[in-house]
């Protein structure tokens, strides 16, 4: 019964004779589009995907410098 109802959504798309298997591609690229568009545009809190991602990837670059001895910490002498 559902595998019924599968084929048959599946059927409605239209192509199936030039573009066999490739005519779902279209959908999954606006899908992709969408997707795409709402990590650059839309914020959740104060922030954007790409603003964590940013934020996130330079926290790594700095602990890899730290690790790697490039950056040193200042210590405050003792008096």
């Amino acid at each position: 019964m559902k595998s019924n109802n599968i084929q048959y959504l599946l059927s409605l798309v239209p192509g199936k004779q030039s573009l066999g298997t490739y005519r779902f591609l279209p959908i999954f690229f606006c899908i992709g589009g969408a997707m795409e568009w709402i990590m650059i545009n839309v914020r959740i809190g104060k922030e954007t995907f790409y603003d964590v991602y940013r934020r996130k990837q330079s926290e790594r670059d700095y602990e890899k410098k730290m690790a790697d001895g490039l950056i040193v910490l200042n210590e405050p002498t003792p008096k």
